[in-house]
């Protein structure tokens, strides 16, 4: 009897284990999530500096250490020269909920323009890094801005939206505003902040800071100023923003991104489909498998 006993509960245990286990696969499998950083190395990525040619990662402006990736400046010869830089994951995306861990160290690169002090940010919508121009200055795209405070009772929001070579549309209208500030709090010193942007095609766009909606707008379009030297085939103003790349930001003052991950909401739709998602939100029936 004992024997029968202790070989039930044995089973009995396995089946459990078993179970747990297959749930636990699959929601790692099925939740969508994909780390666009792997922690070891940028081989998934494209560095795009002013100044220098796509593909060139000046003095090792973007580098990573402690499994971080890692914005800084000490290689850099004679002055800043506006030598503003992106790093480009290497896939574009439409509908898409990003998010992205990130905080300010250290000291602006000397020379660096002061309103860059504490401040860096992620592109999306971007043009093709290989059509950026080499003396370009700003991809054209849309930015979710990151900044911190800098003095103690005077608001400084992270989050908010800036435009090189774009526009968007804020309360019914195209606003004109290179930058709309999102109703964040204010983020002091060295401490993580978790950003996360939810965009949707060339209709709705939302910023989330630490687990709170700080702003939201629509129809990122080609327009606005800001961005020099580009190719003028590229910049049709009035063209919808559907797709794009994402970049992460170099602008003078050193930053590190621990985290950048990526849920594609766009995809087949279709139930009795293999490679079916229930989160999916952008049906995309050319990608059925059957």
């Amino acid at each position: 009897m004992r024997t029968y006993f202790n070989t039930a509960i044995f089973l009995l245990l396995s089946i459990l284990f078993l179970q747990c286990a297959t749930v636990k696969k699959t929601t790692i499998e099925d939740n969508g999530w994909h780390a666009m950083f792997n922690g070891k190395d940028l081989k998934d990525w494209t560095t795009k500096v002013h100044h220098y040619e796509p593909g060139d990662n000046y003095a090792d402006t973007f580098r990573v250490e402690d499994s971080i990736i890692k914005v800084r400046y000490d290689n850099y010869e004679g002055p800043f020269n506006e030598r503003y830089g992106h790093l480009y994951y290497n896939e574009p995306y439409s509908y898409y909920h990003l998010v992205i861990e990130y905080r300010f160290v250290g000291e602006l690169h000397p020379g660096a323009p002061g309103y860059t002090i504490k401040n860096s940010g992620v592109m999306f919508h971007s043009q093709d890094p290989r059509t950026v121009l080499k003396e370009q200055d700003w991809p054209i795209s849309v930015e979710m801005q990151f900044l911190a405070g800098l003095q103690e009772g005077k608001a400084r929001p992270t989050g908010n939206m800036c435009s090189p070579g774009t526009d968007v549309v804020y309360n019914g209208k195209v606003d004109p505003r290179h930058c709309i500030e999102s109703t964040s709090k204010t983020y002091f010193g060295e401490q993580w902040v978790r950003a996360e942007a939810i965009v949707l095609g060339d209709s709705l766009v939302t910023h989330i800071i630490n687990g709170e909606k700080v702003l939201s707008y629509t129809k990122p379009q080609i327009g606005g100023g800001v961005a020099n030297r580009y190719d003028p085939k590229i910049k049709i103003d009035g063209t919808p923003l559907k797709e794009g790349f994402i970049a992460l930001q170099s602008e003078g003052q050193p930053i590190d991104f621990r985290k950048v991950e990526i849920r594609n909401l766009k995809g087949c739709m279709n139930p009795k489909a293999k490679n079916y998602k229930a989160y999916y939100i952008k049906n995309d029936p050319e990608n059925c498998i059957f």
